[in-house]
């Protein structure tokens, strides 16, 4: 009989499951500890020093949403990267399991467990907790160095306006000139930015991107230009901004669109001088940037309501280009999935060979109004619920996708934006990370938009 390996600590405040597992798993693995809560977690992680975390989702009986278990999934892999974490929930909280495989989770098991199941999947966790730690202590250089958090790459596709847009790209990137990308939620605007830069001359220099949308308007000027120790109550150290940050390289503003008419007058003098000025200073710094900007809104419509500065919106907009959306290129959609399968199927490692026909064809009949991104996270929910090696339309759940999500579908007005916040906010019973992700923004640009409207 072969000997047992691997060491595996179960976080559960039922005892009745401690005791069970404190029976099953020494049969099959060499150590085995049990705590009932994650008040100790950080001092058994570096003394019991486990391949595998089985940890489970809620602790407190009147705090039932699982946020416990997402948040010490995220202090495990910070504390102990090469430590793998399986989630242990109850059949309602898969969606939170599935948040907490984003968030770096190797599989989740669901309450009441199969033994063989439960046995699988942390001999699974074990082993890939192992070639890790092997790798590790190889040293650097040696074994794979691909990431599940690999960035996104450009995914043209055979649509017209894509092939459209590649030709225009082929000619623009190696130039100097601004970049006005426009287009609604999740269609891939920084994606196409990052694709810009890499085939620029400057693509050996940094390409940073700011949110522009989430920057408060009080610290629009510190985060864009910097600031000087003492400029401000809080300022204990000079800052370097973006614009500095950027230099040599380039510098991408996503939402510009949301930047306050007052403000844009500051960034149109920083773009034109090329230099800023850090706040609470007087030395004139200049940068040597390349622009690019994006926008989900119809900014020639606001400069005609007088909420667009109409000379900040020529200089930004040497080459605009527009990226349709998803549903006007339904010849992209199946290989779009297909690609998304595969880099899952990969991250989650799941035996995953291709899209069943049927569900192929439900695919491409859905409206996708969240575009890329939305059918991007349909993909990887289904890859990480998937159980066959074809994924299939019931993995999909595409009930959901087939009906409009409340993302942005057109360059919109202001009064059509907070309806739209106003209306995610209310379907996600106030959860932010969910609202966020039913508008296609990041929790930060959200945050920004409750603010701007009274929310």
């Amino acid at each position: 009989m072969a000997s047992k390996t691997g060491k595996i600590l179960v976080v559960d405040d039922n005892l009745g499951i401690r005791r069970a597992l404190e029976i099953l798993l020494p049969m099959h693995f060499a150590e085995v500890k049990t705590i009932p809560s994650p008040s100790t977690l950080v001092s058994t992680l570096e003394q019991f020093r486990p391949d595998v975390v089985l940890l489970d989702m809620n602790f407190y009986t009147s705090i039932n949403t699982g946020n416990e278990g997402l948040y010490w999934t995220g202090e495990i892999k910070k504390m102990a990267p090469e430590v793998e974490v399986v989630l242990f929930t109850a059949y309602a909280d898969i969606a939170l399991a599935v948040e907490g495989m984003k968030r770096g989770a190797f599989d989740f098991i669901v309450k009441p467990w199969e033994n063989d199941k439960l046995l699988e999947v942390l001999t699974a966790a074990r082993d890939k907790a192992r070639k890790a730690m092997k790798r590790d202590s190889s040293g650097p250089g040696n074994g794979d160095s691909r990431s599940g958090r690999s960035e996104e790459t450009m995914f043209w596709g055979t649509s017209p306006a894509m092939v459209s847009i590649r030709k225009t790209l082929d000619k623009i990137a190696p130039t100097e000139a601004t970049v006005l990308i426009t287009g609604e939620n999740g269609t891939g605007k920084d994606v196409l930015a990052r694709e810009i830069h890499a085939r620029s001359l400057r693509s050996g220099k940094p390409m940073v991107a700011v949110d522009a949308g989430a920057i408060t308007e009080t610290l629009f000027e510190s985060e864009l230009f910097g600031h000087v120790k003492g400029a401000f109550t809080d300022a204990h150290t000079d800052h370097v901004g973006k614009f500095e940050q950027a230099d040599g390289g380039t510098l991408f503003l996503d939402e510009i669109g949301n930047i306050p008419l007052h403000l844009q007058a500051k960034l149109l003098r920083a773009i034109q001088s090329r230099s800023i000025v850090r706040v609470g200073g007087t030395e004139s710094r200049p940068v040597n940037i390349r622009l690019i900007c994006a926008t989900n809104m119809d900014l020639e419509a606001l400069v005609r309501e007088g909420r667009f500065r109409e000379d900040l919106y020529y200089r930004i907009n040497t080459v605009h280009i527009a990226l349709p959306p998803l549903r006007e290129r339904k010849e992209d959609i199946v290989p779009l999935a297909q690609m998304f399968m595969e880099r899952f199927a990969l991250k989650y490692h799941r035996p995953l060979t291709g899209l069943a026909p049927e569900a192929a064809a439900a695919l491409k009949d859905c409206r996708w109004s969240g575009n890329i991104r939305e059918l991007q996270n349909c993909i990887e929910k289904a890859v990480i619920l998937s159980e066959g090696n074809d994924l299939t339309e019931k993995d999909m759940q595409l009930e959901h996708a087939s009906r409009p999500s409340g993302t942005t579908v057109k360059a919109i007005s202001e009064a059509d934006e907070e309806r739209m916040v106003r209306d995610a906010m209310e379907r996600a019973s106030g959860n932010i990370s969910s609202a966020a992700k039913m508008l296609g923004v990041s929790r930060p640009t959200l945050y920004a938009k409750l603010k701007k409207y009274g929310l």
